[in-house]
């Protein structure tokens, strides 16, 4: 295997004609050179320099050596100043994949401490819920992921392969229009809610929803579905049902017509970045990471 300081050494001595010339140049002995030549050549296999006295000249495997050596230096050169760029957070890239409201609320305020801390890293964004965005960073498809889990469910998501920085402990709170009988109560029962038609959420919020309104001691009749916050606030306000939303999706949108109650017993889901544990230690995703959790306290 050829070294890139057999090159350096070879190239030198291409330069300046000799062993001695060279090793000034490169700030080493002599006898320094000569050994790191014999060592390209048994590396190559073939002769590299012809020496007659004092005098030495390049071999045609040399000449062709030489040549090829300063375009595979250049580009060693330029690999270690991108890679000491990244490094120093002067450049670099983060994937981030996140949910819907996580989007809306978290993910602004961490990329712009970002951009303002380290102008040169850039982000890009995709959404998808959990499992998907779980999926897609373990295929190498993101190298952040913002995800959620709720406590105590029967589907929980395991994520013990994973780095797991924990954000916020998000509590749901339920919605009801404005002239509901229930939207001046400090706090609701779900049982209370047994006989209304329900809105529901996004698929992984849909199964939460029945789960949490059997352990109430009733199904829920669902009139609609749809993944869009916005949708279901507005069938909320239009006196369409009533449903269940995290505060941080009731955040993301501008509610009209409804009222946010507190539910009890309390519905929580747990919001987390996660990343590969290799891609933990890359200066950026750090970064990144940790400007997600500053965001998070100041939700």
């Amino acid at each position: 295997m050829i070294e890139a300081r057999h090159l350096r050494v070879l190239r030198a001595v291409a330069t300046t004609g000799s062993f001695s010339a060279a090793g000034r140049e490169l700030g080493c002995t002599q006898p320094a050179v000569s050994q790191q030549m014999k060592a390209l050549e048994t590396s190559v296999g073939t002769p590299l320099l012809v020496r007659n006295g004092r005098e030495m000249r390049l071999t045609q495997a040399g000449e062709a050596l030489v040549r090829h050596a300063s375009g595979i230096l250049a580009g060693l050169t330029a690999a270690e100043e991108e890679v000491a760029a990244i490094a120093g957070l002067r450049a670099g890239r983060v994937r981030l994949v996140s949910f819907p409201s996580g989007s809306s609320t978290l993910v602004p305020t961490a990329l712009a401490a970002l951009r303002a801390a380290h102008p040169g890293t850039r982000v890009s964004l995709e959404e998808a819920e959990p499992p998907k965005s779980v999926e897609l960073l373990r295929a190498g498809d993101c190298d952040i992921a913002l995800a959620f889990r709720y406590e105590g469910a029967a589907d929980a998501e395991e994520w013990d392969d994973l780095v797991v920085r924990p954000l916020l402990t998000d509590r749901l709170v339920g919605l009801v229009p404005e002239r509901h009988r229930l939207a001046g109560a400090e706090s609701v029962a779900l049982g209370e809610l047994a006989d209304e038609p329900w809105i529901a959420g996004c698929p992984r919020c849909r199964g939460q929803l029945v789960q949490a309104c059997e352990s109430a001691g009733f199904t829920p009749r669902i009139d609609f579905a749809t993944d869009d916050y916005p949708a279901v606030v507005g069938l909320v306000g239009a006196g369409l049902g009533v449903a269940v939303l995290p505060r941080l999706a009731v955040e993301s949108v501008r509610p009209r017509g409804v009222r946010a109650v507190v539910l009890e017993p309390a519905v929580r889901r747990e919001i987390v970045a996660l990343t590969l544990p290799d891609l933990a230690q890359v200066p950026a995703v750090a970064a990144t990471l940790d400007q997600l959790g500053r965001a998070a306290r100041r939700a």
